[in-house]
């Protein structure tokens, strides 16, 4: 039988081939986390061209970003039990076939379902990019190759507001909104092409189980969490919130059943690991942070002051620049100094942050753009040297043939970062406007719910150096 669990990694297949294989996996990488930002600039086109409701707006945002959560750790698991290459083949054909698809969608319903769809191709293929980097990587190279997965997440995220206002005001505000979703086409279809010469083929080996228990009980555990933090400003009233300790169950239940599997989905035993379990931890509390920032700039931006599309992406370009930068350079770094790099990025986001706060106080009119550029570049700079570094330590001791499933685990944890983080900064947020009117007043309260969670995270990172410090100790 053919698996790619058995193929060690190693430079057969060339050093150049390694890197351009790489280049493949992150234009893949770029483009599905491209859309989590990208269409947010994009909504009152669409609100215009095909007479949205609110809650339809609400889950072309929300039902991307919950598909995409559901298949990650399942998705992983396939490509570590059959083949990352064709799995990521079908993630990116799928990928790009339901951009076509939104982008010609002539209704509400089609292009919502083209986004839950486009949301499983995009959680399908991203955690074969970790397990190619696990598998092709070793050493300082695998640093580095993470680094530049780190700055492609920092920037796709960073700049999808940029790009989508772009496109819009090129092609328009009656069909500018279908190019965002265009623009993946040509793209997609160039990187499967690239993808099916350059990714390497598994190799035969024993044929591993793909625990459907398992996947029952996580698939359910994980819908029911992010369901009411996705639908939090569509449900009103407090019963959605049942699901919660639900979702909590299912979730217990997993692990439970997980213990006692054949073949476990998810290798519980990585969780011993002290640089896994933390390293989730900040993942999953530093995208709760880190992502409401671009979702309430842009609301306090273009709601509250008027500024285009295009405009709002501009204020956001100086983070785009800082994390993308600085994740390259924290990949190159983080063999040399582990942690205290991941600590010294969260405390730079906490100093921007900070600076973005003050900015806002002394001009919160319509120079805000002007005010925030250099705090926000401050905080991206920062970005860039918590994300990257912190996914290279996280999987630095699991094994290449575990690299997908546990980098779906990783991956799961920053998309309920996620989800909570916006939930919990937009009840801030919109609970401000709606009691006072004031966007800046709002913009300020929802920057003090995202560095509570960048604190957060930064209180992990300070443990697992204290811990170390410990142990380090205890061995003279």
């Amino acid at each position: 039988m053919r698996t790619e669990a058995s193929r060690a990694p190693g430079p057969a297949d060339g050093n150049a081939r390694r890197w351009q294989a790489l280049s493949v996996c992150l234009v893949a990488a770029f483009m599905t986390l491209l859309d989590v930002s990208i269409v947010n600039v994009a909504l009152p086109s669409i609100r215009d061209g095909l007479h949205a409701s609110e809650a339809g707006l609400q889950w072309i945002l929300s039902g991307y970003a919950l598909t995409f959560g559901l298949v990650l750790v399942p998705s992983g698991r396939l490509g570590d039990a059959r083949s990352r290459r064709a799995v990521f083949m079908g993630g990116l054909a799928l990928f790009t076939v339901s951009s076509a698809c939104a982008g010609i969608a002539p209704s509400m319903p089609l292009l919502i379902l083209a986004r839950l769809v486009q949301g499983v191709a995009g959680g399908v293929l991203n955690p074969q990019v970790a397990g190619f980097i696990q598998q092709l990587f070793q050493g300082a190279d695998r640093g580095k190759a993470f680094g530049a997965l780190g700055a492609t997440i920092g920037i796709a995220t960073a700049v999808g507001p940029l790009t989508g206002g772009a496109l819009i005001a090129v092609a328009g505000v009656d069909e500018g909104w279908r190019w965002v979703f265009y623009v993946n086409v040509p793209v997609g279809a160039v990187a499967l092409v690239l993808a099916w010469r350059l990714l390497p083929s598994p190799v035969y080996g024993e044929r591993r189980g793909l625990d459907p228990l398992g996947l029952v009980l996580l698939g359910a555990g994980v819908l029911a969490l992010m369901l009411p933090l996705a639908q939090e400003q569509e449900w009103h009233g407090p019963r959605k919130w049942l699901l919660v300790p639900v979702g909590g169950v299912l979730l217990a239940a997993f692990v439970l059943w997980e213990r006692r599997a054949r073949t476990p989905m998810v290798d519980l035993g990585l969780f011993r690991l002290r640089s896994y379990a933390l390293g989730v931890a900040i993942a999953l509390l530093y995208f709760a942070g880190f992502t409401a920032i671009f979702f309430i700039l842009t609301l306090y931006l273009q709601n509250g002051l008027g500024y285009s599309a295009l405009g709002a992406g501009l204020a956001i370009t100086p983070f785009a620049l800082g994390s993308g930068a600085a994740a390259a350079v924290g990949g190159r770094l983080v063999s040399r100094y582990g942690r205290p790099l991941v600590a010294l990025g969260l405390v730079l986001v906490t100093l921007g942050l900070i600076g973005a706060w003050v900015a806002v106080e002394l001009k919160p009119g319509r120079g805000v753009a002007w005010a925030t550029a250099l705090p926000l570049l401050a905080a991206g700079i920062g970005s860039g040297l918590v994300i990257s570094p912190n996914q290279t330590i996280t999987l630095s001791e699991v094994p290449f043939t575990e690299g997908g499933s546990a980098a779906g685990v990783l991956q799961t944890g920053q998309r309920l970062g996620t989800a909570t983080g916006i939930a919990a900064v937009g009840a801030v947020f919109f609970a401000s406007v709606g009691t006072r009117g004031d966007w800046a007043a709002a913009f300020r309260y929802g920057l003090i719910v995202i560095l509570g969670f960048v604190l957060a995270a930064l209180a992990a990172a300070i443990a697992d150096l204290a811990a170390t410090r410990r142990l380090a100790r205890r061995a003279r």
